[in-house]
């Protein structure tokens, strides 16, 4: 079935009756395309992401997965029509492996990335920042490959505290992993 037009609020169950062809997300029940295909860039970036992470997790009890990959926030215990928020993260690290089933994650991972593209920037600093918060993300990193910055937030009680923007000459910890540095020349290549 086709993707219907931006008229009404879905659910995670219409979701998954849409074409495959076209990626997109639902925010409060509502369609947001995502961009075409990311640039050269961004995709750079994301693949020195997910090796650093993979390296690191190797024979840990913890995953990390990136598109196309379905995280379903504030459904849990929820019907598949109930569910309102299907987001695809740059890089989902989920610690609670209960929470992965055969269609992605159902329920917040520990540690969201989203790289910045032209078109994304609005969506990812502003709607999923308040999304991965009311839905306890505990940490949330926005990479501007552009900028070759790296903001970071920490969720804090129930709300993100600032942790600063890192660039290519500094090393950031994974707060969420005791023992992870990131050294960001090897990212933002």
């Amino acid at each position: 079935m086709a993707i219907p037009s931006k008229k009404e609020k879905y659910s995670y169950k219409d979701y998954l009756s849409w074409d495959e062809g076209e990626r997109i997300e639902l925010i409060d029940g509502e369609i947001y395309n995502m961009s075409p295909a990311p640039s050269r860039r961004h995709q750079q970036v994301l693949r020195e992401l997910s090796t650093a992470f993979s390296v690191y997790l190797q024979g840990k009890e913890c995953e990390v997965f990136f598109p196309p990959f379905d995280v379903r926030l504030l459904a849990e215990n929820k019907q598949d029509d109930d569910v309102k928020n299907v987001v695809q993260p740059d890089l989902s690290l989920i610690y609670d492996l209960e929470k992965l089933d055969d269609t992605g994650c159902n329920g917040a991972p520990d540690m969201i990335i989203e790289v910045l593209s032209p078109s994304s920037v609005k969506l990812d600093r502003w709607m999923k920042y308040q999304l991965y918060e009311k839905a306890g993300v505990k940490e949330y990193w926005l990479v501007d490959p552009n900028n070759e910055s790296v903001e970071v937030h920490l969720l804090v009680g129930e709300h993100y505290q600032f942790q600063g923007v890192f660039t290519k000459e500094d090393t950031v910890s994974v707060n969420v992993l005791n023992d992870l540095r990131i050294n960001l020349e090897a990212i933002l290549i």
